[in-house]
């Protein structure tokens, strides 16, 4: 346990996926699968802003493990597409090399013609490198912001980012990590976010106002992200939420982890997130 909250930490060390799909399927892991209209849909709108810089704009996926957004994002494929792939009797079979291999013709033939590059950040270095091999990443950095400064890879890589996602990274990445970024934006950048009720979301918050980006979070619902492992992540859940001044019932109390998303864009305040 994590402050409360399970850990996960040796399935994103692994050099393939597997052991991530097979360990969170069972929880019925989905926060990618509601994210990824929200993704295409806000990359879209950041690509067709004229900025006065060449380029198309990046997408920088914070805590990209093995590529999911990604996946999601530039492919025709669906989240549960995803989980039946990984959990094939062809894929538990193969070596990791002979996966890559097949990886890199599942997702080039599911392409889309309107695919962005991405970038991904993440501290596992296994899990960015198998991203990075079978084409889900066009770069990759495992940087800690938590701890220290860009190094000289990722500040340039930051002059062509424009949106900034976030799934599942919330409730280990802080201010910190997103001041960071900003500091080292060449061209606007935006953040789309998914980040858990138990944690508080306000000092990224307002170190993105310091910034100038102004943050409006979806209050028409919120997005189911898994399943809680056992009666005592769903107590520390529950108490999290209250302690922030949410409200658990028919969500952390029914049984399963909850995020909120937020929208920050430059100089924009008060707009409804559709």
């Amino acid at each position: 346990m994590a402050g409360g909250k399970a850990c996960f930490d040796d399935i994103y060390d692994q050099a393939d996926p597997r052991a991530y799909f097979t360990r969170l399927a069972p929880l019925g892991y989905e926060i990618p699968h509601h994210a990824q209209p929200v993704f295409r849909r806000v990359a879209a709108e950041r690509a067709a802003l004229d900025d006065g810089l060449p380029g198309v704009p990046a997408v920088l996926d914070v805590c990209c493990s093995y590529g999911i957004n990604a996946a999601l994002l530039n492919h025709d494929v669906t989240l549960a597409e995803l989980y039946e792939h990984y959990l094939s009797p062809a894929a538990r079979d193969l070596p990791t090399a002979g996966l890559a291999a097949w990886d890199k013709e599942f997702y080039a033939e599911r392409r889309r013609p309107d695919a962005l590059p991405v970038y991904g950040l993440d501290i596992s270095a296994p899990a960015v490198r198998y991203a990075r091999e079978v084409g889900l990443l066009d770069a990759a950095f495992t940087d800690d912001l938590e701890r220290s400064d860009p190094g000289p890879e990722l500040s340039r890589a930051l002059a062509g980012v424009g949106l900034v996602t976030i799934t599942g990274g919330g409730s280990y990445v802080t201010e910190r990590t997103f001041a960071r970024l900003l500091d080292g934006a060449r061209r606007p950048m935006w953040v789309s976010a998914f980040v858990l009720r138990t944690v508080s979301y306000d000092p990224v918050v307002r170190a993105l106002a310091d910034r100038g980006l102004s943050t409006t979070p979806d209050t028409a619902r919120t997005y189911p992200q898994r399943r809680f492992t056992d009666e005592r992540e769903q107590r520390f859940a529950v108490d999290a939420v209250r302690a922030l001044g949410g409200d658990p019932t028919g969500r952390e109390e029914a049984g399963r982890f909850h995020s909120v998303r937020y929208e920050s864009r430059p100089g924009v305040s008060g707009r409804a997130v559709a």
